[in-house]
């Protein structure tokens, strides 16, 4: 008999017009995953992790300008925007934005024309990147020490800050000689948290499923005069 194929969310592969039917409901998740499926540009596993993250940034952080680094597509800043209307703009930032953040901001304003205006797409570095502390600063998967730099932006400018680290560099990175009880990617991030909590941040830590991604730890972080 015919096994119907399990629609995988950790896929790679990019969602298109063929997908359309997959996402029927009138939630704003199906809406947004209609906008995706028309761009036809973006991979599977990023409309989930984005969604995933963007939902519990949003619980815990309302307001502010958002900031997206190494932001790729741009999904996750403007999915803060729908989540939360309050804040006035997203930027969003990455020294290499690919050709198809365009799409997907278009596919976006189609469906919700408040976002015109209100995306912002900045092609620089995250040190040159001017942060406020009524800011929110949220990246997902930036590759190794690019997460330690989007945090330590956060901190110098006081501003909130979320981030779901990937590729842990465990040559360099700093594991607070925890490997003997932890892996060692989880010994970078425990380090990320609790070297925030040391300095008298209010520090909250989530996973997302880890049917999306296996880099699935969510870290979130409020100078103190936020809590």
């Amino acid at each position: 008999p015919h096994t119907r194929r399990v629609f995988d969310p950790s896929s790679k592969s990019r969602l298109t017009a063929h997908d359309l039917g997959r996402f029927p409901g009138d939630t704003l998740f199906d809406r947004i995953a209609r906008a995706v499926c028309r761009a036809g540009c973006l991979p599977r596993k990023e409309l989930f992790e984005a969604w995933e993250v963007a939902r519990r940034v949003r619980r815990r952080f309302r307001g502010g300008r958002v900031l997206d680094l190494c932001a790729g597509h741009g999904l996750l800043g403007q999915l803060m925007l729908l989540l939360d209307d309050s804040s006035p703009e997203v930027q969003l930032i990455d020294p290499n934005l690919p050709p198809s953040a365009a799409a997907i901001h278009r596919a976006l304003l189609d469906t919700w024309p408040r976002l015109e205006g209100r995306v912002h797409h900045r092609v620089c570095s995250i040190v040159d990147t001017e942060v406020d502390s009524a800011d929110i600063v949220v990246s997902v998967h930036a590759c190794g020490s690019l997460t330690d730099q989007v945090i330590a932006t956060a901190i110098a400018s006081r501003a909130r800050v979320a981030v779901m680290p990937c590729c842990h560099h465990l040559d360099v990175a700093e594991t607070g000689g925890l490997t003997g009880w932890l892996d060692g990617p989880t010994a970078v991030d425990v380090v990320r948290a609790s070297n925030l909590h040391a300095r008298g941040w209010s520090v909250w830590t989530q996973t997302i499923p880890a049917t999306i991604t296996p880099h699935n730890r969510l870290l979130m972080a409020a100078p103190p005069d936020e809590r």
